[in-house]
Protein backbone atom coordinates (compact mmCIF):
# COMPACT_ATOMS: atom_id res chain seq x y z
CA UNK A 1 0.00 0.00 0.00
CA UNK A 2 1.13 3.55 -0.82
CA UNK A 3 2.57 5.18 2.44
CA UNK A 4 3.36 1.61 3.74
CA UNK A 5 6.36 1.48 6.30
CA UNK A 6 8.70 -1.28 6.88
CA UNK A 7 7.29 -0.77 10.22
CA UNK A 8 3.55 -1.27 9.45
CA UNK A 9 3.80 -3.95 7.02
CA UNK A 10 5.18 -6.46 9.97
CA UNK A 11 2.70 -5.51 12.17
CA UNK A 12 0.41 -9.20 11.53
CA UNK A 13 4.35 -10.82 11.48
CA UNK A 14 5.06 -9.35 15.17
CA UNK A 15 1.45 -10.64 16.49
CA UNK A 16 2.39 -13.91 14.51
CA UNK A 17 5.49 -14.26 16.04
CA UNK A 18 4.77 -13.36 19.42
CA UNK A 19 2.04 -16.00 19.58
CA UNK A 20 3.74 -19.16 18.28
CA UNK A 21 4.72 -22.24 19.60
CA UNK A 22 7.85 -22.43 19.26
CA UNK A 23 11.42 -21.99 21.18
CA UNK A 24 11.98 -17.93 21.38
CA UNK A 25 14.87 -18.54 18.64
CA UNK A 26 12.68 -20.14 16.56
CA UNK A 27 9.95 -17.18 17.00
CA UNK A 28 12.71 -14.32 16.69
CA UNK A 29 14.38 -16.11 13.72
CA UNK A 30 11.03 -16.34 11.92
CA UNK A 31 10.54 -12.49 12.38
CA UNK A 32 14.32 -11.49 11.01
CA UNK A 33 13.13 -13.85 7.81
CA UNK A 34 10.07 -11.99 7.45
CA UNK A 35 12.36 -8.49 7.37
CA UNK A 36 14.54 -10.16 4.81
CA UNK A 37 11.64 -11.27 2.67
CA UNK A 38 10.26 -7.62 3.13
CA UNK A 39 13.62 -5.51 2.85
CA UNK A 40 16.58 -7.15 1.86
CA UNK A 41 18.74 -3.47 2.08
CA UNK A 42 17.28 -3.20 5.52
CA UNK A 43 18.62 -6.65 6.50
CA UNK A 44 21.93 -6.25 4.73
CA UNK A 45 22.38 -3.21 6.82
CA UNK A 46 21.47 -5.02 10.00
CA UNK A 47 24.23 -7.25 9.11
CA UNK A 48 26.91 -4.64 8.43
CA UNK A 49 26.19 -3.02 11.59
CA UNK A 50 26.13 -6.28 13.88
CA UNK A 51 29.52 -7.09 11.95
CA UNK A 52 30.64 -3.75 13.68
CA UNK A 53 29.56 -4.61 16.51
CA UNK A 54 31.60 -7.66 17.22
CA UNK A 55 34.59 -6.62 15.54
CA UNK A 56 34.94 -3.78 18.17
CA UNK A 57 33.93 -6.38 20.97
CA UNK A 58 30.49 -4.83 22.12
CA UNK A 59 29.60 -6.30 25.40
CA UNK A 60 32.95 -8.18 25.81
CA UNK A 61 33.73 -6.40 29.10
CA UNK A 62 30.13 -6.88 30.45
CA UNK A 63 30.43 -8.68 33.64
CA UNK A 64 30.76 -12.18 33.42
CA UNK A 65 29.87 -15.16 35.72
CA UNK A 66 31.79 -15.04 38.97
CA UNK A 67 32.06 -11.18 38.90
CA UNK A 68 29.52 -9.05 40.93
CA UNK A 69 26.57 -6.79 38.74
CA UNK A 70 26.83 -3.47 39.16
CA UNK A 71 24.23 -1.78 41.61
CA UNK A 72 21.96 -0.16 40.02
CA UNK A 73 19.24 2.50 40.61
CA UNK A 74 15.76 2.76 38.25
CA UNK A 75 11.99 3.49 38.05
CA UNK A 76 9.84 1.01 36.76
CA UNK A 77 6.85 1.28 34.74
CA UNK A 78 4.78 2.99 37.67
CA UNK A 79 7.83 5.24 38.49
CA UNK A 80 8.73 3.34 41.50
CA UNK A 81 12.33 3.35 42.40
CA UNK A 82 14.46 -0.03 42.11
CA UNK A 83 17.45 -1.20 43.44
CA UNK A 84 19.51 -4.30 42.20
CA UNK A 85 20.11 -4.98 46.27
CA UNK A 86 16.57 -4.82 46.92
CA UNK A 87 15.47 -6.79 44.07
CA UNK A 88 17.87 -9.66 44.63
CA UNK A 89 16.95 -9.54 48.68
CA UNK A 90 14.57 -12.48 48.15
CA UNK A 91 16.48 -14.43 45.49
CA UNK A 92 17.92 -14.24 41.96
CA UNK A 93 17.09 -12.17 39.41
CA UNK A 94 16.91 -12.23 35.56
CA UNK A 95 17.85 -8.95 34.39
CA UNK A 96 16.85 -8.96 30.59
CA UNK A 97 18.03 -5.53 28.44
CA UNK A 98 15.40 -4.68 25.79
CA UNK A 99 15.53 -1.74 23.02
CA UNK A 100 11.94 -0.67 23.62
CA UNK A 101 8.10 -0.89 22.77
CA UNK A 102 8.78 -0.14 19.44
CA UNK A 103 11.27 -2.94 19.13
CA UNK A 104 9.53 -6.48 17.06
CA UNK A 105 11.93 -8.52 18.48
CA UNK A 106 11.95 -7.10 21.91
CA UNK A 107 7.79 -7.34 22.00
CA UNK A 108 8.23 -11.03 21.02
CA UNK A 109 10.90 -11.64 23.75
CA UNK A 110 9.30 -9.86 26.21
CA UNK A 111 5.72 -11.96 25.68
CA UNK A 112 8.01 -15.09 25.71
CA UNK A 113 9.48 -13.97 29.42
CA UNK A 114 6.13 -13.44 30.39
CA UNK A 115 5.36 -17.11 29.71
CA UNK A 116 7.86 -18.34 32.22
CA UNK A 117 7.14 -15.62 34.85
CA UNK A 118 5.41 -17.81 36.68
CA UNK A 119 8.00 -20.83 36.73
CA UNK A 120 10.74 -18.09 37.31
CA UNK A 121 8.94 -16.93 40.43
CA UNK A 122 8.20 -20.62 41.69
CA UNK A 123 12.29 -21.16 41.42
CA UNK A 124 12.46 -18.09 43.57
CA UNK A 125 13.30 -15.74 41.16
CA UNK A 126 12.17 -12.64 39.91
CA UNK A 127 12.43 -11.16 35.79
CA UNK A 128 13.26 -7.64 35.63
CA UNK A 129 13.68 -6.29 32.30
CA UNK A 130 15.51 -2.53 31.55
CA UNK A 131 15.23 -0.33 28.31
CA UNK A 132 15.75 3.29 27.45
CA UNK A 133 12.55 4.22 27.18
CA UNK A 134 10.70 6.16 29.85
CA UNK A 135 7.91 4.85 32.24
CA UNK A 136 4.99 5.15 29.80
CA UNK A 137 6.74 3.31 26.81
CA UNK A 138 8.03 0.79 29.20
CA UNK A 139 4.21 0.02 30.33
CA UNK A 140 3.60 -0.19 26.48
CA UNK A 141 5.84 -2.64 26.42
CA UNK A 142 4.59 -4.77 29.68
CA UNK A 143 1.33 -4.11 28.02
CA UNK A 144 1.99 -5.36 24.50
CA UNK A 145 3.87 -8.70 25.92
CA UNK A 146 1.43 -9.09 28.37
CA UNK A 147 3.78 -8.71 31.37
CA UNK A 148 3.49 -8.75 34.63
CA UNK A 149 7.55 -7.69 35.71
CA UNK A 150 8.96 -4.23 36.48
CA UNK A 151 10.08 -2.99 33.22
CA UNK A 152 13.12 -0.28 34.34
CA UNK A 153 13.98 3.31 32.51
CA UNK A 154 17.65 3.51 31.87
CA UNK A 155 17.58 6.97 30.81
CA UNK A 156 20.33 8.31 28.50
CA UNK A 157 21.49 4.86 28.51
CA UNK A 158 23.38 5.56 31.54
CA UNK A 159 23.24 1.66 33.12
CA UNK A 160 23.92 0.33 29.72
CA UNK A 161 27.02 2.27 28.79
CA UNK A 162 28.45 1.54 32.17
CA UNK A 163 28.38 -2.61 31.36
CA UNK A 164 29.23 -1.47 27.91
CA UNK A 165 26.65 -2.49 26.48
CA UNK A 166 25.05 0.42 24.57
CA UNK A 167 26.34 1.75 21.16
CA UNK A 168 25.48 4.96 19.15
CA UNK A 169 23.14 3.89 16.12
CA UNK A 170 25.51 4.35 12.89
CA UNK A 171 24.27 6.75 10.26
CA UNK A 172 23.54 3.97 7.99
CA UNK A 173 21.17 2.28 10.51
CA UNK A 174 19.38 5.44 11.49
CA UNK A 175 18.41 6.70 8.10
CA UNK A 176 17.44 3.33 7.37
CA UNK A 177 15.44 3.01 10.57
CA UNK A 178 13.73 6.47 10.32
CA UNK A 179 12.48 5.35 6.71
CA UNK A 180 11.25 2.08 7.95
CA UNK A 181 9.04 3.78 10.35
CA UNK A 182 11.00 2.73 13.35
CA UNK A 183 12.59 6.43 14.87
CA UNK A 184 13.17 5.81 18.74
CA UNK A 185 14.09 9.42 20.11
CA UNK A 186 10.83 10.81 21.01
CA UNK A 187 10.45 7.27 23.29
CA UNK A 188 13.62 8.24 25.16
CA UNK A 189 12.92 11.66 25.28
CA UNK A 190 16.85 12.30 23.63
CA UNK A 191 18.28 12.81 20.46
CA UNK A 192 21.08 10.73 21.12
CA UNK A 193 20.27 7.86 18.62
CA UNK A 194 21.82 5.28 21.06
CA UNK A 195 20.52 1.70 22.04
CA UNK A 196 21.79 -1.22 24.53
CA UNK A 197 22.70 -4.74 23.46
CA UNK A 198 19.65 -6.89 24.22
CA UNK A 199 22.28 -8.89 26.92
CA UNK A 200 20.41 -11.19 29.96
CA UNK A 201 22.08 -11.43 33.32
CA UNK A 202 21.41 -14.23 35.88
CA UNK A 203 22.55 -12.50 39.12
CA UNK A 204 22.58 -14.55 42.09
CA UNK A 205 21.23 -13.29 45.76
CA UNK A 206 24.94 -12.66 46.57
CA UNK A 207 25.22 -10.19 43.47
CA UNK A 208 27.24 -11.86 41.42
CA UNK A 209 26.73 -12.79 37.88
CA UNK A 210 25.75 -16.86 37.15
CA UNK A 211 25.13 -16.85 33.69
CA UNK A 212 24.25 -14.13 30.89
CA UNK A 213 24.06 -13.89 27.76
CA UNK A 214 25.16 -11.26 24.85
CA UNK A 215 24.95 -11.07 21.14
CA UNK A 216 25.42 -7.37 19.73
CA UNK A 217 22.53 -8.72 17.21
CA UNK A 218 19.57 -7.69 18.48
CA UNK A 219 17.54 -10.59 16.55
CA UNK A 220 19.47 -12.76 19.09
CA UNK A 221 18.23 -13.63 22.75
CA UNK A 222 19.09 -15.72 25.63
CA UNK A 223 16.26 -18.80 24.95
CA UNK A 224 13.63 -19.19 27.90
CA UNK A 225 14.69 -22.44 28.48
CA UNK A 226 18.27 -21.80 29.30
CA UNK A 227 16.95 -19.22 31.98
CA UNK A 228 14.96 -21.58 33.44
CA UNK A 229 18.18 -24.33 33.43
CA UNK A 230 20.50 -21.08 35.12
CA UNK A 231 18.33 -20.51 37.68
CA UNK A 232 17.43 -24.56 38.47
CA UNK A 233 20.96 -25.31 38.53
CA UNK A 234 20.73 -22.68 41.23
CA UNK A 235 18.68 -24.43 43.85
CA UNK A 236 21.76 -27.75 43.86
Amino acid sequence: MPGMTLSDALQECTTRCQNMDAPLPVRLQAFADDVRTLSPDFADIVDRMVLHLREIGLGDNAPKPGEPMPEFMMPDQTGKLRNLGEIIESGPAVIAFHRGHWCPYCRISAASLAAIDGEVQRLGAQLIAITPETERFNAELQSAGGANFPILSDMDNGYALMLNLAFLVSDEKRRAMIEAGWDFSPYQSNTNWTLPVPATFIVGADGLVKARFIDPDYRKRMDTSAILDALRSLQH
